[in-house]
């Protein structure tokens, strides 16, 4: 009977004032649900204490609060990051990571960023991801499906629940591309802006460089931050680290950040993993040089974590991090770039993207593959 009630988690304030006047009620009542739902994370009806008892049974009758499932968690004992597992209404599983104060940056690094104090939660967007990126784990995954907008922000809310922390800054950078689930996405941006109190200039979109997205983000002056995974500014290089620069050449999403930053007025993150013999020669740290010097933006150097246990094939498989890293970051600071470099916060535990839930997955396989055999 559930499933065919209208699933309130993921309405907008404005969605839950019209379903509120469609019960009968007037508009502010779905004001006060909105609040229920994501200031205050109510699960139930029945604690919505300042809601009528014949408007509670109402919803009750006709609505739900369907959201994700928390499977199990990992902590680093290290810097106190923790990935989060959950598992969708269709069985589907997402990863979610809080990131504790002043883990985000390598000490000393970017000491006024909000991220280096404030607790961020880094949210999934898509179960999966299409773009083959060849460093990403959620990569060997391929595509399943997006999220809904209630499934994005139930992220939050379930951490919240789970460890009693008050979650202060946003990254879409989990698992999946953002800009190809945009209006999920904004959506939920919008919720979180109105409800737990994240404003919108700490909540980061990052993206693999989808530009038709990073124009419509411009076009629509979102006040959300840009960030862009970039790891290289030589087209050929960036095509076979990213097959997404096939169909947006460098050129092309060069065009885009301008334009975006010419409409916004902020600049962009560039993000970059430098990989042994790939994109920490001279030639590709001079491109990226002069590439930074054109587009506003400072740089977020990432560390590598592995993704060998996820076995994948071509360029990824032979991807090591660069023993240069601390000579081409006083390079580019030479340079007079903005460059902060993130910790390697989390890779004593299922670090990279995707890999709590690619192992999961894949030991849930091989149990399953084994009880059939075992049957048979």
């Amino acid at each position: 009977m559930s499933s065919q009630r209208h699933n309130l988690l993921g309405l907008s304030r404005e969605e839950l004032a019209r379903y509120a006047e469609q019960l009968g009620e007037r508009p502010y009542r779905g004001n006060q649900v909105f609040a229920w739902l994501y200031e205050r994370g109510a699960t139930a009806f029945s604690s919505m204490s300042d809601l009528g008892r014949a408007f509670r049974e109402r919803l009750e009758a006709d609505a739900s609060i369907r959201g994700i499932e928390y499977l199990t968690s990992q902590t680093s004992p290290r810097d106190a990051t923790t990935k989060f597992l959950f598992a969708l209404q269709d069985g589907r599983k997402v990863e979610t990571v809080l990131i504790p104060p002043r883990s985000a940056f390598r000490p000393g690094e970017a000491a006024r960023e909000d991220e280096q104090i404030r607790q961020t939660l880094c949210i999934s967007t898509q179960v999966g991801c299409p773009l083959d990126c060849a460093f990403c784990a959620t990569a060997t995954m391929g595509f399943q499906r997006n999220l809904t907008a209630g499934e994005i922000v139930d992220q939050l809310l379930q951490v919240r629940r789970i460890t009693g922390r008050r979650i202060t800054n946003i990254v879409f950078m989990g698992m999946g591309e953002p800009l190809l689930n945009y209006d999920a996405v904004m959506k939920a941006a919008e919720i979180f802006s109105l409800g737990p109190k994240v404003t919108a200039r700490r909540i980061t979109i990052s993206t693999a460089g989808w530009v038709d997205g990073i124009k419509r983000l411009a076009g629509e002056r979102s006040r959300v931050k840009l960030a862009v995974s970039l790891h290289s500014a030589v087209d050929e290089t960036r095509r076979a680290l990213m097959p997404v620069g096939r169909r947006f050449p460098l050129p092309v999403l060069e065009d885009s950040l301008l334009g975006y930053y010419r409409q916004t007025r902020r600049r962009i993150t560039c993000e970059f993993i430098f990989f042994d013999g790939v994109n920490d020669t001279a030639p590709e740290v001079g491109a990226l040089i002069r590439f930074a010097r054109r587009v506003p933006c400072k740089i977020n150097i990432i560390p590598f974590h592995s993704i060998a246990f996820a076995a994948p094939t071509g360029l990824g498989s032979s991807l090591r991090p660069s023993p240069r890293m601390d000579e081409i970051v006083e390079q580019l600071r030479q340079a007079h770039l903005t460059v902060m470099v993130r910790s390697s916060a989390g890779e004593d535990i299922d670090g990279a993207c995707g890999q709590l839930a690619v192992t999961t997955e894949r030991a849930q396989a091989r149990h399953r593959s084994a009880t059939t055999t075992a049957a048979l």
